[in-house]
Order: C-alpha cells, then sequence, then structure tokens
C-alpha cells in the first residue's frame, strides 16, 4: 500500500484521560506514522470529536448545530494533533470543506493530492462539512476521493466483534468479515452511511486498537492483530 487514510478516534487521542488530548499518545502516534512517511507511504488523517463533543447525547441541542460544533472539535483536534507531527519531524497541512481563515486549507482533491505528493501528511478536518455526517462517512468519502488504497481504523478497541466486548466478556472478535456482514449484522465498526459508501466504492478497512504497542506500524507491515474488513 503506497496511499492510506488514517481515522483516529477522539476518545483514543484523549488516551485515559477519556477528554481533551494525551500528549504521550499523541506524540506515539506522531511517531509511528513518520516511521510510514519515512518509507515513502503517503498518509492522511482524520480525526474524531469524541474527546471534545458528543452532541447526538443532548436533547437540547438543535442537530444541525450540535453537529455544527462537532465539526470544530475535528478541527481543534487537527490543528493539535498536525503540530505534534511537525514537532517529531513532519511536514503537514490541514484542509477543511469550509473556511477557517487562515487556520487551515480549503480542500479540493487535487490540492490534497498535491500535498501528499510532496510528502506531507494532509489532515482532514471538519468531516464533510454538512450536519446527519459523522466523522466516519467523512473519513471514507476522503478515502474515496483521494483514491487511497486502505482505511486505517484506529479505534478505542482492537477490532470489531459480534457483540460490545465493554458489556459481553464473551465477545467475539472477527479476524476477517466482509463488509457487506459487517452491514448484515449491523457491528458498530463505522456507521451505517460509511459501511455503504465502503461497499459501493470497495474500500478495504484495517479495524485495530491504536493503544495497542505499536499498533500503527504493525498494521501496515503485516503483523496486523485487528479485523480486515474486506470488499
Amino acid at each position: 500500500m503506497k496511499r492510506v487514510l488514517l481515522k483516529l478516534s477522539g476518545e483514543a487521542l484523549a488516551g485515559d484521560k477519556k477528554t481533551g488530548f494525551d500528549e504521550a499518545t499523541c506524540i506515539g502516534v506522531a511517531n509511528q506514522v513518520k516511521q510510514l512517511v519515512d518509507q515513502g507511504i503517503q498518509v492522511a488523517i482524520v480525526t474524531g470529536g469524541g474527546n471534545f463533543w458528543r452532541g447526538r447525547t443532548s436533547e437540547t441541542i438543535d442537530r444541525t448545530k450540535a453537529d455544527q460544533i462537532g465539526m470544530l472539535a475535528t478541527v481543534m483536534n487537527c490543528i493539535y494533533v498536525s503540530d505534534i507531527f511537525r514537532h517529531v519531524g513532519m511536514k503537514t497541512e490541514v484542509f477543511t470543506p469550509f473556511v477557517c481563515g487562515a487556520f487551515t486549507s480549503l480542500f479540493s482533491k487535487d490540492a490534497a493530492v498535491e500535498a501528499l505528493e510532496e510528502g506531507k501528511v494532509i489532515f482532514f478536518a471538519g468531516g464533510t462539512g454538512h450536519p446527519y455526517f459523522s466523522t466516519d462517512t467523512g473519513a471514507v468519502l476522503r478515502a474515496i476521493e483521494i483514491e487511497a488504497d486502505a482505511m486505517l481504523l484506529a479505534k478505542a478497541i482492537d477490532g470489531i466483534y459480534d457483540s460490545d466486548p465493554k458489556v459481553n466478556p464473551e465477545a467475539k472478535k472477527y479476524d476477517e468479515i466482509s463488509i457487506q456482514e459487517v452491514i448484515n449484522q449491523k457491528l458498530a465498526a463505522v456507521d451505517l452511511t460509511a459501511s455503504i459508501l465502503c461497499l459501493e466504492n470497495k474500500m478495504p478497512m484495517l479495524v485495530f486498537g491504536l493503544n495497542e504497542e505499536n499498533s500503527i506500524v504493525e498494521t501496515m507491515s503485516g503483523t496486523f492483530t485487528g479485523t480486515k474488513v474486506t470488499v
């Protein structure tokens, strides 16, 4: 694989703190991604916003406004994480689907691909720019647009299970599963809209735990312990 999109959950970025940023976790991610970049792999990144905002849990705020706050949470995450990446020696650029003044660049496929080919790690913040679409959907959409070879899904748990392992200690983890089965069984690897996009556009996913030792590098080197989602 020469070009991948890495989706980081906001909760995973927060580490054990559960909210905000855990700098050691973010530096660990940056050091792993640098190993990939040094091998010539082009990396794009999407972050969730759950370490700052879980808008769907609020019934007092209009859904559109809640989703807009969530989009801004991902912008904060990408600005922070991209600067951590710069700290460890990479060049970065943050793209958003809406104007953020001088904070970010306005997304276009041509600009994003050009940045990747220049050796930059690029960040897609702000989701799709529209409410009712999750960061999972935004991540799949961008992966398809930039013609990534696969989407790497780094989560707080280490793969896809047949039920919630936090609730059911007997939950079974899948080593490999088709995206059609994920949809049929309503397995919450990504939301349904994102799953359908993967199915229709043949975008494979590798789902793994961000907190597992060296998990990003191992996922790319073949010693993969998460769940492979085939198309």
